[in-house]
Protein backbone atom coordinates (compact mmCIF):
# COMPACT_ATOMS: atom_id res chain seq x y z
CA UNK A 1 0.00 0.00 0.00
CA UNK A 2 2.78 2.42 0.96
CA UNK A 3 4.72 1.62 -2.24
CA UNK A 4 1.62 2.08 -4.41
CA UNK A 5 0.87 5.46 -2.86
CA UNK A 6 4.48 6.53 -3.37
CA UNK A 7 4.51 5.43 -7.00
CA UNK A 8 1.18 7.07 -7.77
CA UNK A 9 2.23 10.33 -6.12
CA UNK A 10 5.57 10.43 -7.98
CA UNK A 11 3.80 9.62 -11.22
CA UNK A 12 1.36 12.49 -10.63
CA UNK A 13 4.29 14.81 -9.88
CA UNK A 14 6.07 13.69 -13.06
CA UNK A 15 3.00 14.38 -15.16
CA UNK A 16 2.62 17.80 -13.55
CA UNK A 17 6.30 18.62 -14.23
CA UNK A 18 6.02 17.53 -17.85
CA UNK A 19 2.80 19.46 -18.40
CA UNK A 20 4.11 22.62 -16.76
CA UNK A 21 7.90 22.43 -16.99
CA UNK A 22 8.30 21.68 -20.70
CA UNK A 23 5.97 24.48 -21.88
CA UNK A 24 7.67 26.82 -19.38
CA UNK A 25 11.14 25.87 -20.66
CA UNK A 26 10.05 26.23 -24.29
CA UNK A 27 8.44 29.62 -23.67
CA UNK A 28 11.47 30.76 -21.69
CA UNK A 29 13.87 29.73 -24.49
CA UNK A 30 11.82 31.63 -27.05
CA UNK A 31 11.59 34.71 -24.83
CA UNK A 32 15.33 34.70 -24.08
CA UNK A 33 16.19 34.48 -27.76
CA UNK A 34 13.79 37.27 -28.56
CA UNK A 35 15.23 39.32 -25.71
CA UNK A 36 18.76 38.69 -27.05
CA UNK A 37 17.80 39.92 -30.54
CA UNK A 38 16.09 42.94 -29.07
CA UNK A 39 19.07 43.89 -26.92
CA UNK A 40 21.38 43.42 -29.90
CA UNK A 41 19.24 45.81 -31.95
CA UNK A 42 18.95 48.33 -29.13
CA UNK A 43 22.67 48.42 -28.41
CA UNK A 44 23.59 48.66 -32.08
CA UNK A 45 21.24 51.65 -32.36
CA UNK A 46 22.64 53.17 -29.16
CA UNK A 47 26.24 52.93 -30.42
CA UNK A 48 25.18 54.46 -33.75
CA UNK A 49 23.56 57.33 -31.87
CA UNK A 50 26.72 57.96 -29.83
CA UNK A 51 28.75 58.31 -33.03
CA UNK A 52 26.19 60.33 -34.96
CA UNK A 53 25.67 62.94 -32.25
CA UNK A 54 29.42 63.68 -32.26
CA UNK A 55 30.05 64.55 -35.91
CA UNK A 56 33.68 64.97 -36.82
CA UNK A 57 34.82 63.41 -33.54
CA UNK A 58 37.54 60.79 -34.08
CA UNK A 59 36.30 57.29 -33.35
CA UNK A 60 39.08 56.46 -30.83
CA UNK A 61 37.89 59.40 -28.74
CA UNK A 62 34.42 57.82 -28.63
CA UNK A 63 35.63 54.38 -27.42
CA UNK A 64 34.97 55.04 -23.76
CA UNK A 65 31.40 56.26 -24.37
CA UNK A 66 30.69 53.23 -26.59
CA UNK A 67 32.11 50.88 -23.93
CA UNK A 68 29.84 52.43 -21.30
CA UNK A 69 26.90 51.81 -23.60
CA UNK A 70 27.82 48.10 -23.71
CA UNK A 71 28.22 47.79 -19.91
CA UNK A 72 24.48 47.47 -19.16
CA UNK A 73 23.15 44.32 -17.46
CA UNK A 74 22.13 41.38 -19.62
CA UNK A 75 23.91 40.16 -22.75
CA UNK A 76 25.26 43.63 -23.67
CA UNK A 77 28.74 42.84 -22.35
CA UNK A 78 28.99 39.96 -24.82
CA UNK A 79 28.22 42.20 -27.85
CA UNK A 80 31.05 42.98 -30.25
CA UNK A 81 30.56 46.11 -32.37
CA UNK A 82 32.44 47.37 -35.41
CA UNK A 83 31.94 51.09 -36.09
CA UNK A 84 32.88 52.51 -39.51
CA UNK A 85 32.84 56.27 -40.10
CA UNK A 86 34.47 57.36 -43.34
CA UNK A 87 37.91 55.83 -43.35
CA UNK A 88 37.97 55.12 -39.64
CA UNK A 89 37.07 51.78 -38.07
CA UNK A 90 36.66 51.03 -34.38
CA UNK A 91 36.03 47.63 -32.73
CA UNK A 92 34.66 47.43 -29.17
CA UNK A 93 33.72 44.36 -27.10
CA UNK A 94 34.97 40.80 -26.79
CA UNK A 95 35.79 38.91 -29.96
CA UNK A 96 32.87 36.56 -30.70
CA UNK A 97 33.37 32.80 -31.07
CA UNK A 98 31.08 30.17 -32.49
CA UNK A 99 27.82 30.99 -34.18
CA UNK A 100 26.49 34.48 -33.73
CA UNK A 101 23.59 36.79 -34.38
CA UNK A 102 24.36 40.04 -36.23
CA UNK A 103 22.68 43.43 -36.52
CA UNK A 104 23.71 46.34 -38.80
CA UNK A 105 22.69 49.98 -38.38
CA UNK A 106 23.85 52.47 -41.00
CA UNK A 107 22.99 56.17 -41.48
CA UNK A 108 24.67 59.56 -41.91
CA UNK A 109 27.87 57.94 -43.09
CA UNK A 110 28.19 55.83 -39.96
CA UNK A 111 27.79 52.07 -40.01
CA UNK A 112 27.55 49.95 -36.86
CA UNK A 113 27.75 46.17 -37.07
CA UNK A 114 26.84 44.46 -33.76
CA UNK A 115 27.49 40.76 -33.22
CA UNK A 116 26.24 38.64 -30.29
CA UNK A 117 27.39 35.02 -29.68
CA UNK A 118 24.46 32.65 -29.43
CA UNK A 119 26.19 31.00 -26.47
CA UNK A 120 25.43 34.10 -24.37
CA UNK A 121 21.70 33.48 -24.78
CA UNK A 122 22.02 29.71 -24.40
CA UNK A 123 23.73 30.19 -21.06
CA UNK A 124 20.63 31.99 -19.86
CA UNK A 125 18.52 29.16 -21.30
CA UNK A 126 20.61 26.65 -19.35
CA UNK A 127 20.13 28.66 -16.16
CA UNK A 128 16.37 28.60 -16.77
CA UNK A 129 16.52 24.83 -17.37
CA UNK A 130 18.40 24.36 -14.11
CA UNK A 131 15.76 26.39 -12.27
CA UNK A 132 12.97 24.28 -13.82
CA UNK A 133 14.87 21.10 -12.98
CA UNK A 134 15.35 22.28 -9.39
CA UNK A 135 11.64 23.00 -9.09
CA UNK A 136 10.91 19.55 -10.50
CA UNK A 137 13.16 17.93 -7.90
CA UNK A 138 11.45 19.94 -5.16
CA UNK A 139 8.06 18.85 -6.52
CA UNK A 140 9.16 15.20 -6.54
CA UNK A 141 10.44 15.45 -2.97
CA UNK A 142 7.25 17.18 -1.81
CA UNK A 143 5.17 14.50 -3.54
CA UNK A 144 7.23 11.74 -1.91
CA UNK A 145 6.89 13.32 1.54
CA UNK A 146 3.13 13.84 1.05
CA UNK A 147 2.79 10.22 -0.13
CA UNK A 148 4.66 8.90 2.90
CA UNK A 149 2.57 11.02 5.26
CA UNK A 150 -0.64 9.94 3.56
CA UNK A 151 0.47 6.30 3.53
CA UNK A 152 1.23 6.46 7.25
CA UNK A 153 -2.15 8.08 7.85
CA UNK A 154 -3.97 5.37 5.90
CA UNK A 155 -1.91 2.29 6.74
CA UNK A 156 -2.66 2.34 10.46
CA UNK A 157 -6.48 2.37 10.09
CA UNK A 158 -6.29 -0.07 7.15
CA UNK A 159 -4.23 -2.48 9.22
CA UNK A 160 -6.75 -2.10 12.06
CA UNK A 161 -9.64 -2.76 9.64
CA UNK A 162 -7.89 -5.89 8.32
CA UNK A 163 -7.32 -7.09 11.89
CA UNK A 164 -10.98 -6.37 12.75
CA UNK A 165 -12.14 -8.36 9.71
CA UNK A 166 -9.95 -11.29 10.83
CA UNK A 167 -11.37 -11.04 14.35
CA UNK A 168 -14.93 -11.15 13.05
CA UNK A 169 -13.96 -14.17 10.94
CA UNK A 170 -12.63 -15.87 14.08
CA UNK A 171 -15.90 -15.12 15.89
CA UNK A 172 -14.56 -12.39 18.16
CA UNK A 173 -16.63 -9.27 18.78
CA UNK A 174 -13.81 -7.28 20.41
CA UNK A 175 -12.60 -4.93 17.66
CA UNK A 176 -9.77 -2.43 17.59
CA UNK A 177 -10.87 1.23 17.68
CA UNK A 178 -10.49 2.96 14.30
CA UNK A 179 -10.54 6.77 14.05
CA UNK A 180 -8.91 7.59 10.72
CA UNK A 181 -10.76 10.88 10.04
CA UNK A 182 -11.24 9.49 6.53
CA UNK A 183 -14.98 9.26 5.90
CA UNK A 184 -14.84 6.12 3.78
CA UNK A 185 -12.61 4.21 6.21
CA UNK A 186 -14.67 5.33 9.19
CA UNK A 187 -17.84 4.07 7.46
CA UNK A 188 -16.18 0.69 6.87
CA UNK A 189 -15.08 0.60 10.53
CA UNK A 190 -18.62 1.45 11.65
CA UNK A 191 -20.01 -1.30 9.40
CA UNK A 192 -17.60 -3.85 10.86
CA UNK A 193 -18.53 -2.73 14.38
CA UNK A 194 -22.23 -3.16 13.59
CA UNK A 195 -21.51 -6.63 12.22
CA UNK A 196 -19.53 -7.51 15.34
CA UNK A 197 -22.31 -6.21 17.60
CA UNK A 198 -24.93 -8.20 15.66
CA UNK A 199 -22.77 -11.31 15.84
CA UNK A 200 -22.24 -10.81 19.58
CA UNK A 201 -25.98 -10.38 20.12
CA UNK A 202 -26.71 -13.48 18.06
CA UNK A 203 -24.12 -15.52 19.96
CA UNK A 204 -25.41 -14.25 23.30
CA UNK A 205 -28.95 -15.08 22.25
CA UNK A 206 -27.91 -18.57 21.16
CA UNK A 207 -26.02 -19.18 24.40
CA UNK A 208 -28.97 -17.97 26.46
CA UNK A 209 -31.35 -20.09 24.38
CA UNK A 210 -29.13 -23.15 24.89
CA UNK A 211 -28.97 -22.46 28.63
CA UNK A 212 -32.73 -21.93 28.88
CA UNK A 213 -33.46 -24.98 26.76
CA UNK A 214 -31.20 -27.22 28.84
CA UNK A 215 -32.86 -26.01 32.03
CA UNK A 216 -36.39 -26.28 30.66
CA UNK A 217 -35.74 -29.81 29.45
CA UNK A 218 -33.86 -30.89 32.58
CA UNK A 219 -36.82 -30.31 34.91
CA UNK A 220 -39.38 -32.53 33.10
CA UNK A 221 -36.70 -35.10 32.33
CA UNK A 222 -35.79 -35.28 36.01
CA UNK A 223 -39.42 -35.79 36.98
CA UNK A 224 -39.88 -38.40 34.22
CA UNK A 225 -36.74 -40.21 35.31
CA UNK A 226 -38.02 -40.45 38.87
CA UNK A 227 -41.39 -41.66 37.62
CA UNK A 228 -39.74 -44.39 35.53
CA UNK A 229 -37.68 -45.46 38.54
CA UNK A 230 -40.92 -45.88 40.49
CA UNK A 231 -42.32 -48.01 37.66
CA UNK A 232 -39.19 -50.16 37.48
CA UNK A 233 -39.31 -50.97 41.21
CA UNK A 234 -43.06 -51.45 41.57
CA UNK A 235 -44.74 -54.90 41.49
CA UNK A 236 -48.29 -53.62 41.83
CA UNK A 237 -49.89 -53.66 38.36
CA UNK A 238 -52.42 -50.95 39.25
CA UNK A 239 -49.66 -48.74 40.62
CA UNK A 240 -47.57 -49.36 37.51
CA UNK A 241 -50.48 -48.33 35.31
CA UNK A 242 -51.01 -45.17 37.33
CA UNK A 243 -47.34 -44.33 37.25
CA UNK A 244 -47.28 -44.98 33.49
CA UNK A 245 -50.26 -42.68 33.00
CA UNK A 246 -48.49 -39.90 34.85
CA UNK A 247 -45.30 -40.61 32.91
CA UNK A 248 -47.19 -40.26 29.64
CA UNK A 249 -48.47 -36.89 30.83
CA UNK A 250 -44.88 -35.92 31.56
CA UNK A 251 -43.81 -37.02 28.08
CA UNK A 252 -46.60 -34.90 26.62
CA UNK A 253 -45.43 -31.94 28.70
CA UNK A 254 -41.86 -32.57 27.57
CA UNK A 255 -43.06 -32.50 23.97
CA UNK A 256 -44.91 -29.28 24.72
CA UNK A 257 -41.74 -27.79 26.18
CA UNK A 258 -39.81 -28.67 23.00
CA UNK A 259 -42.55 -27.12 20.86
CA UNK A 260 -42.48 -24.01 23.04
CA UNK A 261 -38.73 -23.73 22.64
CA UNK A 262 -39.02 -23.96 18.87
CA UNK A 263 -41.82 -21.40 18.91
CA UNK A 264 -39.72 -18.99 20.96
CA UNK A 265 -36.79 -19.50 18.59
CA UNK A 266 -38.99 -18.61 15.61
CA UNK A 267 -41.36 -15.96 16.97
CA UNK A 268 -39.90 -14.94 20.32
CA UNK A 269 -42.79 -16.21 22.49
CA UNK A 270 -45.81 -18.53 22.54
CA UNK A 271 -49.49 -17.69 22.25
CA UNK A 272 -51.42 -17.01 25.45
CA UNK A 273 -54.73 -18.88 25.72
CA UNK A 274 -57.26 -19.43 28.55
CA UNK A 275 -55.85 -22.08 30.89
CA UNK A 276 -57.62 -23.69 33.86
CA UNK A 277 -55.14 -23.56 36.74
CA UNK A 278 -56.61 -26.56 38.57
CA UNK A 279 -55.64 -28.94 35.76
CA UNK A 280 -52.04 -27.75 35.54
CA UNK A 281 -51.57 -27.70 39.31
CA UNK A 282 -52.91 -31.24 39.72
CA UNK A 283 -50.53 -32.44 37.01
CA UNK A 284 -47.60 -30.81 38.78
CA UNK A 285 -48.54 -32.35 42.12
CA UNK A 286 -48.82 -35.79 40.50
CA UNK A 287 -45.44 -35.43 38.83
CA UNK A 288 -43.50 -34.13 41.83
CA UNK A 289 -45.17 -35.96 44.75
CA UNK A 290 -42.96 -39.09 44.41
CA UNK A 291 -39.82 -36.94 44.53
CA UNK A 292 -41.01 -35.24 47.73
CA UNK A 293 -42.10 -38.55 49.22
CA UNK A 294 -38.64 -39.94 48.50
CA UNK A 295 -37.21 -37.25 50.74
CA UNK A 296 -39.83 -37.67 53.45
CA UNK A 297 -41.64 -34.48 52.53
CA UNK A 298 -45.08 -33.56 51.20
CA UNK A 299 -46.39 -31.50 48.29
CA UNK A 300 -49.88 -30.16 48.98
CA UNK A 301 -52.34 -28.35 46.71
CA UNK A 302 -54.66 -26.19 48.81
CA UNK A 303 -58.33 -26.22 47.82
CA UNK A 304 -59.36 -23.24 45.75
CA UNK A 305 -62.11 -21.92 43.54
CA UNK A 306 -61.79 -22.53 39.77
CA UNK A 307 -59.43 -19.99 38.24
CA UNK A 308 -58.80 -19.43 34.52
CA UNK A 309 -55.76 -17.42 33.38
CA UNK A 310 -54.37 -16.20 30.07
CA UNK A 311 -51.01 -17.95 29.56
CA UNK A 312 -48.98 -20.21 27.32
CA UNK A 313 -49.63 -23.69 28.76
CA UNK A 314 -46.10 -25.02 28.30
CA UNK A 315 -44.53 -21.84 29.71
CA UNK A 316 -46.91 -21.79 32.69
CA UNK A 317 -46.15 -25.47 33.42
CA UNK A 318 -42.43 -24.69 33.28
CA UNK A 319 -42.78 -21.79 35.73
CA UNK A 320 -44.77 -23.92 38.19
CA UNK A 321 -42.32 -26.82 37.85
CA UNK A 322 -39.40 -24.47 38.50
CA UNK A 323 -40.99 -23.13 41.70
CA UNK A 324 -41.77 -26.66 42.93
CA UNK A 325 -38.30 -27.96 42.09
CA UNK A 326 -36.76 -24.92 43.78
CA UNK A 327 -38.65 -25.79 46.98
CA UNK A 328 -37.60 -29.43 46.63
CA UNK A 329 -33.92 -28.59 46.23
CA UNK A 330 -33.54 -25.63 48.57
CA UNK A 331 -36.58 -25.69 50.87
CA UNK A 332 -37.78 -27.90 53.69
CA UNK A 333 -40.89 -29.43 55.18
CA UNK A 334 -44.25 -29.38 53.45
CA UNK A 335 -44.63 -27.41 50.23
CA UNK A 336 -48.04 -25.79 49.81
CA UNK A 337 -49.48 -24.47 46.56
CA UNK A 338 -52.40 -22.05 46.69
CA UNK A 339 -54.28 -20.30 43.90
CA UNK A 340 -56.80 -17.48 44.04
CA UNK A 341 -58.27 -14.74 41.94
CA UNK A 342 -58.01 -11.09 42.95
CA UNK A 343 -59.90 -8.74 40.65
CA UNK A 344 -58.51 -9.02 37.12
CA UNK A 345 -55.51 -11.05 38.22
CA UNK A 346 -54.80 -14.54 39.48
CA UNK A 347 -52.11 -15.43 42.00
CA UNK A 348 -50.38 -18.77 42.52
CA UNK A 349 -48.26 -18.98 45.68
CA UNK A 350 -45.67 -21.64 46.45
CA UNK A 351 -44.35 -21.78 50.02
CA UNK A 352 -42.45 -24.25 52.18
CA UNK A 353 -41.24 -24.58 55.77
CA UNK A 354 -37.53 -24.26 55.08
CA UNK A 355 -34.96 -21.65 56.05
CA UNK A 356 -35.95 -19.43 53.15
CA UNK A 357 -33.89 -17.20 50.90
CA UNK A 358 -30.61 -15.87 52.38
CA UNK A 359 -30.56 -12.13 52.91
CA UNK A 360 -27.37 -11.87 50.80
CA UNK A 361 -29.24 -12.83 47.62
CA UNK A 362 -32.81 -11.91 48.48
CA UNK A 363 -32.88 -8.83 46.27
CA UNK A 364 -31.14 -10.65 43.41
CA UNK A 365 -32.74 -14.08 43.60
CA UNK A 366 -34.21 -13.73 40.09
CA UNK A 367 -30.93 -12.71 38.46
CA UNK A 368 -29.07 -15.20 36.31
CA UNK A 369 -26.15 -17.03 37.91
CA UNK A 370 -27.32 -16.04 41.39
CA UNK A 371 -27.66 -19.07 43.67
CA UNK A 372 -27.11 -19.96 47.29
CA UNK A 373 -26.21 -23.64 46.84
CA UNK A 374 -23.95 -23.93 43.81
CA UNK A 375 -26.70 -24.46 41.22
CA UNK A 376 -26.73 -22.77 37.83
CA UNK A 377 -28.91 -19.88 38.94
CA UNK A 378 -30.88 -20.09 35.68
CA UNK A 379 -34.18 -21.56 36.88
CA UNK A 380 -35.81 -18.62 38.66
CA UNK A 381 -34.46 -16.12 36.11
CA UNK A 382 -35.90 -18.17 33.27
CA UNK A 383 -39.19 -18.62 35.15
CA UNK A 384 -39.52 -14.85 35.57
CA UNK A 385 -38.81 -14.33 31.84
CA UNK A 386 -41.47 -16.89 30.90
CA UNK A 387 -44.00 -15.27 33.24
CA UNK A 388 -43.31 -11.78 31.86
CA UNK A 389 -43.60 -13.08 28.28
CA UNK A 390 -47.25 -13.93 29.07
CA UNK A 391 -47.89 -10.54 30.68
CA UNK A 392 -47.47 -11.78 34.25
CA UNK A 393 -44.77 -11.44 36.87
CA UNK A 394 -42.96 -13.58 39.40
CA UNK A 395 -42.14 -12.14 42.83
CA UNK A 396 -40.61 -13.17 46.14
CA UNK A 397 -43.26 -12.01 48.63
CA UNK A 398 -41.46 -13.24 51.72
CA UNK A 399 -37.95 -14.54 52.27
CA UNK A 400 -38.47 -16.57 55.52
CA UNK A 401 -40.34 -18.81 55.23
CA UNK A 402 -40.20 -18.33 51.47
CA UNK A 403 -43.30 -17.38 49.51
CA UNK A 404 -42.99 -17.13 45.74
CA UNK A 405 -45.99 -15.61 43.99
CA UNK A 406 -46.86 -15.90 40.30
CA UNK A 407 -49.23 -13.14 39.13
CA UNK A 408 -51.16 -13.81 35.91
CA UNK A 409 -53.90 -12.12 33.93
CA UNK A 410 -57.23 -13.74 34.80
CA UNK A 411 -59.75 -14.81 32.18
CA UNK A 412 -63.50 -15.35 32.46
CA UNK A 413 -64.75 -18.83 33.28
CA UNK A 414 -66.33 -20.59 30.30
CA UNK A 415 -70.12 -20.50 30.39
Amino acid sequence: MRARLLRSSLLAAAVAVLLLGLPLLTAGCWLLQRQGHKELEEHAAAVHTVVVVQPGQPLPALRRRIERTLQEPGVARQIHVVVTAGSETLEVGPEPTGSTWGETVGDNGVTVVAVLPKSAVWRQVMLLALVVLGLAVVAFLAAAVAALVQARRLMTPLAALAENADRIGRGSSRLLPVHSKVAELDRVAAGLQRSADSMAEALASERQFASDASHQLRTPLTALSMRLEEISTSTDLDQVREEARVALHQVERLTSVVDSLLSRARRGRGTAVPVELQTLLVQQVEEWSPAFAGRGRRLVLAPHQPVVVLATPSALSQVLATLIENSLQHGGGTVTITARRTGGSAVVEVTDEGRGVPASIGARVFEREVSSSGSTGVGLALARDLAEADGGRLELLRARPPVFALFLNAAELPA
